[in-house]
């Protein structure tokens, strides 16, 4: 049986990781800047990370939503110390785009009403609702497509509000920084205008944090940065450090039954396990600090290399905009200089999302390799 060949690849066949570091079949060591699209949060590999995901699978690996599970109660209740939301509720999927069906679905229940907006330039998944909510029409099958799914130009909150004005939109979804866009940054008064608009028309927030959250900016939500409430926030791909798991959080203003939404693997015992695990790891290692520390010297240095001509992000999550084609300058790193950094809608773009415990010795080496290689014409 052939796999289905739908990923562009690296030529590179890795075997080991630790930290920031991965090994290939000989033994060739590479620099991991780009955490496999911001899902490596604390590192690979952390031993804390390795020892709870053994000891429960020693214990009990898996068993469905029927029965109790404690482990998911104490994630939820450290989860909500760390991101200072304990008024929340948690609802435990698979992946991003997972939890952002359960958003669309939560806002559609709570407003009767089925229109969506969301933004040019957006990835929310390829599901059926967040593909319909993705500005790329290339991955938009026909019967994803839906009359009453809106894109909008991102920033403009005129609008947003003449599309509220329908009185047909259940909620508005955006991410708090957008990942595959490029690193777009939303301004904190224009997610204060979304926040105040949703609440006029009756329509929930939605924030996308599934590549923004988990302390990569700083903050541990980058909606946070602007002091808002949103109504259903989504999450995934820091939370596992790379076991699958994604989560929904449901503002206390909507009420929960039995049977209103439903996984069968979300919140099992090893992946509620590797979720507890980061976040003990990034509470004992104070690395959403040092997230957002590292990320202001590096985005400082990276405004001063010649060919680099923008330099956008907060903290471990930074898109930098060249003077030539991109493709070939993240070749020329992993070719030459052995370093995994990541592509963006943008041609001109790179993106960095390193593991959160990256140190500045290993930021550096990147930008000595990035300032020799657009020092060549």
């Amino acid at each position: 049986m052939n796999l289905f060949d739908v990923y562009p690849l690296i030529p590179v066949t890795l075997t080991k990781a630790q930290g920031c570091k991965l090994w290939d079949e000989n033994g060739t060591e590479y620099l991991d800047l780009y955490g496999g699209h911001a899902v490596i949060s604390i590192g690979h590999t952390h031993p804390h990370y390795v020892k709870r995901i053994k000891d429960q699978l020693d214990l009990m690996g898996f068993y469905s939503n029927s029965i109790h599970i404690p482990i998911q109660r104490e994630f939820a209740t450290k989860l909500g110390e760390l991101s200072r939301l304990p008024d929340y509720q948690l609802f435990l999927v698979n992946s991003g785009a997972e939890a952002n069906e359960n958003a669309i679905k939560m806002a559609s229940f709570a407003t009767g009403k089925s229109g969506f907006i969301a933004f040019s330039g957006g990835f929310h998944g390829r599901t059926s609702g967040a593909v319909a909510l993705t500005d790329n029409s290339k991955i938009v099958a026909p019967c994803n497509a839906r009359e009453d799914f809106h894109i909008v130009p991102f920033g403009d909150l005129d609008a947003v509000e003449e599309v509220l004005k329908s009185n047909a939109i259940a909620g508005v979804i955006i991410e708090g920084i957008q990942g595959v866009g490029g690193i777009h940054m939303p301004s904190e008064d224009f997610l204060r205008g979304l926040s105040s608009l949703c609440k006029k028309y009756e329509a929930k927030l939605i924030l996308d944090e599934v590549q923004s959250g988990y302390g990569r900016t700083g903050k541990f939500f980058a909606f946070q940065w602007a002091g808002i409430q949103p109504d259903l926030i989504s999450m995934a791909k820091g939370m596992g450090n790379g076991f699958p798991i994604g989560g929904l959080l449901i503002s206390s203003e909507f009420q929960a039954s039995y049977g209103l939404l439903g996984t069968t693997f979300g919140g099992n015992h090893l992946a509620c396990a590797a979720g507890l695990a980061v976040l003990e790891v990034m509470e004992a290692e104070n690395l959403q600090a040092k997230a957002h520390e590292l990320g202001e010297k590096v985005m400082e240095q990276l405004k001063n290399i010649p060919g680099v001509v923008d330099v956008r992000g907060k903290g471990l999550m930074i898109g930098i905009d060249l003077d030539r084609d991109a493709g070939l300058v993240r070749s020329e790193l992993v070719k030459k200089y052995k370093q995994f950094t990541g592509s963006a809608s943008a041609k001109q773009t790179i993106r960095l999302l390193p593991p959160l415990s990256v140190e500045w010795n290993e930021l550096n080496s990147f930008l000595n390799a990035l300032r020799e290689i657009l020092a060549t014409d």
